[in-house]
C-alpha cells in the first residue's frame, strides 16, 4: 500500500507540473500568429528580430518555431543589444555572423548599424519582433523595435510586433516624460520612465504618434490583463539581458537602475545585480538608520556588504544595503531611488558624484529623461516636490496612451 500511495503521488506531481508548464495562463503573441494569424507569413521570407526571450509558453524558440512553418522562409535573425543569445555584456559591440546550427546569417542591431539596412533586407518579404520587454524607458529592446519599424517603412516591408507581457503590469505609470534635449538610445521618445504598456501597444503608439507609420500588425496576447505582474502570468522568466536574471530583479531595477549611472554600486558584479546599493566609503548602519526615518512605502532594508566581481569598485569592499519589496502595489521605485540618492549625498557630499557622462551629459540625466530632477536634488528640494515636476507631463500622456491599449 505503501509504494501504491508514493505511486499515486508521483503521477500526481507529474500530472500537475505538467499541467502548469504546458497550459500557463496567458497566450504569447507567438502563439497567437502560428494559431491565427498565420496568413499574414505564408509565402513570405522572414526576417525576425530576437533573442533568448523570443519563446512560446513552452520555451520553444521563435526560430525553431518558425523554421518548420510550412511555405515559409526563416532567412535572417537581428539581434538586439546583449547578442541574440543575451550573453554579450552591456554597451559592448556585437558583430554578425552566421550562425552554425541553422546556417541563418545572424545580424547584429548593435554594432555597425543599429538599424536593419537597404541591403540585409533585401532578400526579407515580412520582419517580425518577439522580444521580453521590462516596461521601462531606459531598457534598448524597445528602440532596437522603433528603428526596425523605421526600416520596414523605408523598404516597404510589413511590421508583426508577438506581444508579451509588461512585466510591471499594464496599469501603472510614473516617473519625468523623456524631455528631446535628452534623446538617446535610452530614451528615444517623449515617453515617462514607466509607460504601463506592453511591447505591442507601445509598437503602436510609436507608430502613429512618432509618425514612423510602417504597415504595422500586432500579434496580440489571450488572456492577459492589465492587473497582472509578470509573475501572475504562468509564464517562466527567460533571462532578458545577463544582469537581468528574474522577475524580482526587474522590480528592483525600475528603482535602482538610475542609482547605477551615479558613483554608487548597484551590485553589478555580484549574483544580485540591482538588489544592492553600496561604495567602499558607506557606513551600511547609518545609511540604513537614515533611511528608516524616510518610511518608504512597500520596501524594507538591510545591512549589506558585498565585493563585486567586475564593473564598478571591482574586486573592491562595498557596504550598504540590500532591498526587499513588501508590497509592490505600494512600492514607489521613483520616490525611492531619488531619497536613496539624496540621503547618501547629504551623508557623503565630498564622496559622492553623479557618474559618467555620454555626449557631455550625465548618464542619470539621460536615464531620467532630465536634468530638472539632478538640479532639485542639489538645491536640496524635497523629493515629494520633486515628483510634482512631472505630474502634467504624465497626465498628457496617459491620456494619449488610452488611444493606443489593446488590452482594455
Amino acid at each position: 500500500m505503501k509504494w501504491l500511495f508514493l505511486i499515486l503521488i508521483i503521477i500526481g506531481l507529474s500530472l500537475s507540473s505538467k499541467s502548469a508548464f504546458s497550459n500557463p495562463k496567458i497566450k504569447l503573441g507567438i502563439e497567437v500568429l502560428l494559431e491565427e494569424y498565420l496568413g499574414l507569413i505564408k509565402g513570405k521570407r522572414i526576417g525576425l528580430i530576437t533573442n533568448q526571450t523570443g519563446v512560446d509558453s513552452c520555451l520553444k524558440s521563435d526560430i525553431e518555431l518558425l523554421s518548420k512553418v510550412p511555405d515559409t522562409k526563416l532567412v535572417a535573425l537581428f539581434g538586439p543589444e546583449h547578442g541574440i543569445d543575451g550573453s554579450i555584456p552591456r554597451g559592448s559591440y556585437i558583430k554578425s555572423y552566421t550562425d552554425k546550427e541553422t546556417g541563418i546569417p545572424v545580424y547584429s542591431l548593435y554594432g555597425e548599424t543599429k538599424k536593419p539596412t537597404k541591403d540585409i533586407l533585401k532578400d526579407v518579404d515580412i520582419l517580425i519582433f518577439d522580444i521580453q520587454d521590462v516596461g521601462l524607458r531606459y531598457y534598448t529592446y524597445i528602440y532596437t523595435m522603433a528603428l526596425a519599424m523605421e526600416s520596414a517603412k523605408e523598404n516597404n516591408i510589413d511590421f508583426i510586433v508577438l506581444d508579451r507581457p509588461n512585466p510591471l503590469n499594464g496599469i501603472d505609470v510614473e516617473g519625468p516624460v523623456l524631455e528631446p534635449a535628452f534623446t538617446s538610445f535610452i530614451g528615444m521618445y517623449p515617453i515617462p520612465l514607466r509607460y504601463g504598456m506592453t511591447i505591442g501597444e507601445l509598437a503602436q503608439f510609436f507608430n502613429k504618434e512618432f509618425k514612423i507609420n510602417t504597415r504595422l500588425t500586432v500579434a496580440p496576447m489571450r488572456n492577459w490583463t492589465r492587473n497582472l505582474w509578470f509573475d501572475d502570468t504562468g509564464l517562466r522568466w527567460v533571462i532578458s539581458s545577463p544582469n537581468m536574471p528574474n522577475f524580482d530583479t526587474v522590480l528592483l531595477y525600475s528603482c535602482t537602475g538610475p542609482i547605477g549611472d551615479t558613483n554608487i554600486s548597484v551590485g553589478i558584479g555580484t549574483t544580485k545585480p540591482f538588489h544592492f546599493i553600496g561604495t567602499p566609503y558607506i557606513d551600511a548602519f547609518t545609511l540604513i538608520k537614515e533611511l528608516e526615518k524616510e518610511n518608504l512605502p512597500g520596501v524594507i532594508f538591510r545591512k549589506a556588504h558585498f565585493i563585486p566581481q567586475f564593473d564598478k569598485y571591482q574586486k573592491e569592499l562595498c557596504h550598504g544595503l540590500e532591498l526587499f519589496i513588501t508590497n509592490r502595489e505600494e512600492f514607489k521605485p521613483i520616490e525611492t531611488c531619488l531619497t536613496i540618492i539624496k540621503v547618501i549625498r547629504r551623508l557623503y557630499p565630498d564622496k559622492f558624484d553623479w557618474g559618467a557622462m555620454t555626449g557631455g551629459r550625465y548618464s542619470f540625466d539621460l536615464s531620467l529623461g532630465t536634468d530638472k530632477v539632478r538640479a532639485s536634488i542639489e538645491k536640496g528640494v524635497a523629493v515629494k516636490d520633486i515628483w510634482r515636476l512631472w505630474i502634467k507631463d504624465l497626465e498628457k500622456f496617459t491620456a494619449i496612451r488610452e488611444k493606443y491599449l489593446i488590452y482594455k
